[in-house]
Formats: C-alpha cells, structure tokens, sequence
C-alpha cells in the first residue's frame, strides 16, 4: 500500500484524471474512511464512503458555518471568557481574522525551534524518507515520519487550542506541506483542494521558516476575499463527469479566480514573514506564492491544514474523501 500511495503522490500523468485510480486507494484506506459512514448519514448524503464525491453531491449547503462566519460572529467573540483574557495583539488578531480572513502571530517560534525544524526536513530528505510531489515543489505529510514535526510543530498545544477556539469546533490534525522555496502558486482558496460540508470547517496555519522578500516568492493574500462565495467545480466548466476529471480543470479554476479577483477589485498584499512567525487563514481566504524573481534563492516555509470533527471533509478538484490521519 505504501508504494500506491507513493505512486499517486508523485505521479503527474493523465491517470490521475481517472476517478478509479483514487477508488482504489480509497480502498486501500477503508479504516480511515470510516468515520464518514455517520458522517455522511448526519447530512443525509447517500453515498458509498469509497466513492468519489463533490460539491455537486449536495443539493443544498447546510446552514451550519462556523460560528465567527456567522452575523452574531463577533458579538459573540467579544464576550467570550477567550477574548476577554486574551492579551491585546491577539485580541487584534481575532478581529482581524473575522473582518480580513487572516491573522498574524509574530515570533510564533523562536530562531534556535526553527532551525531545529529546518535541520530535521534536511535530514528527512537525505534519508529518502520524504521527497517532493509531482509538483516538484512539495514536500507532503512529513510529519508521519518525524516524531519532533509532529509533536512541536504540526500538534503544538499552543496553536491547537487557539485553532479549537478560531473554528468552535475540535480540530482533525490532517496534513503538513514543506517548501524548500517559494511555491509560486497562482491565487486559490484552499477549500477547492480541502472541502467541507458544510462549508469553511478548515483552517491553515503557514509558518515562516525563512526570511522572505520581494525576491523569494513571498506569500501573498486578499484581505478580505474570505467573504466571498465559495468557488467550487460547480461555478466554472470543469469537465468532470462520472469517469474522470476534466481536463484543465485547476487552470481553469484558477481563470475563474481570477474574473473574481478583477470583477470585486480585491487588492493584493504581502507578508513578509521574519523565521518563526506564523500566518493563520481563513478556509475560502485567496492567497498564493509571487514568482521568485531572483533564482536560486529559497523561502523555506510548512503549512499545516486542520479540518474539523464531525463535518463531511473531501477534495473539490480530485473528486476523493479525504483521508484523516490517526482514524482507525
């Protein structure tokens, strides 16, 4: 099973359009589609937990978003026993993450825990223990195969309970991403790779492992845009149908996004990030990385992504539940 799951990771070929091939893995990983069979019957979806899945599988969206989406949202933040105790820089970060889509936690991680981190991700891949994705830019779930990355890093107490508290729900733990450099990528929500239902149960949280600059890719973001409809296979011409995922379909989404951008005058920023600090958004906030204007250099960086217990989790583009680590 590990050299399936390997394959799939670093495959870039047209199979990977064909919804049988995640089938199988799905498969391969029943124990860790369980959890969905009450899931799925909580929200009526009939379906098999093996098969493919989408946003065109529900006919309407449940009411049920997180509470500091909700119009009560910051009322709410305000009185609670949270908020109340919180020091003021993070009072200003839950505000900001309610009306901008994102919060910043300056010196998250001081310089001697992110060098130990830098330091294990070298030795994990002079090990061949991890190993970029077809993307050639990704270093996926590296913390499966480092007791220290998972611990301190992807399970650190402090950042769960503020996440729990952010989402009003317990956070699922499910993936990590490495970059050595800049990953370049164009503007997209991350709910279009890691869905929920109902809608806006993931957060991210993005942790500067090197200084950034204009010349490294830095991270950019649309305050804001996290207010904005959710953009799903079922808002442009994707091409999926039963058999396969349609051709094109992320530069497609990706076009989408882009009218969306322009239609809605969304004005891009930066985050020049210094070692250690950590950038937290929203599920549906658009960002991405700038191309990196001086070759060569790197923009070290993890992203660690946390769905929510009891909600329906899946992936809009590929089509597949997601698989949730630690589910037996």
């Amino acid at each position: 099973m590990g050299a399936i799951k390997k394959w799939i990771s670093q495959y870039s070929g047209h199979l990977r359009s064909y919804k049988f091939i995640y089938y199988i893995n799905n498969l391969l990983n029943r124990k860790k589609l369980q959890r969905n069979q009450s899931i799925y019957e909580k929200y009526g979806l009939q379906k098999s937990i093996f098969s493919s899945i989408g946003k065109s599988d529900f006919e309407i969206s449940s009411s049920d978003i997180p509470w500091l989406d909700r119009p009560t949202g910051k009322e709410k933040l305000t009185t609670s026993s949270f908020y109340k105790q919180a020091s003021f820089d993070l009072k200003e970060n839950l505000d900001n993450f309610i009306n901008e889509g994102f919060m910043v936690l300056k010196g998250f991680y001081n310089q001697e825990e992110v060098d130990r981190l830098n330091q294990e991700i070298e030795t994990l891949i002079h090990s061949d223990k991890v190993n970029f994705n077809y993307t050639g830019k990704k270093i996926m779930e590296s913390f499966k195969y480092s007791e220290l990355i998972d611990k301190e890093y992807f399970r650190n107490k402090k950042l769960l309970e503020l996440l729990n508290f952010i989402m009003g729900k317990q956070i699922a733990p499910f993936h990590t991403i490495n970059f050595i450099e800049g990953s370049e990528q164009k503007a997209h929500s991350d709910s279009i790779h890691m869905t929920t239902e109902p809608e806006g149960y993931l957060i991210a949280a993005w942790t500067a492992l090197e200084k950034t600059s204009e010349n490294n890719g830095p991270l950019f973001y649309y305050p804001g845009s996290h207010k904005l409809p959710y953009i799903t296979c079922q808002d442009y011409d994707s091409g999926n149908n039963r058999w396969v995922i349609g051709k094109n379909s992320y530069k497609k989404y990706e076009d989408k996004i882009e009218e969306l951008i322009k239609e809605h005058q969304l004005k891009k920023e930066y985050f020049y990030a210094e070692p250690g600090d950590v950038f937290i958004w929203h599920a549906n906030l658009l960002h991405g990385g700038d191309p990196i204007k001086q070759k060569g250099l790197m923009r070290k960086s993890m992203v660690a992504h946390y769905f929510c217990e009891d909600v329906i989790c899946y992936h809009e583009i590929s089509q597949r539940p997601a698989l949730i680590p630690n589910v037996e």
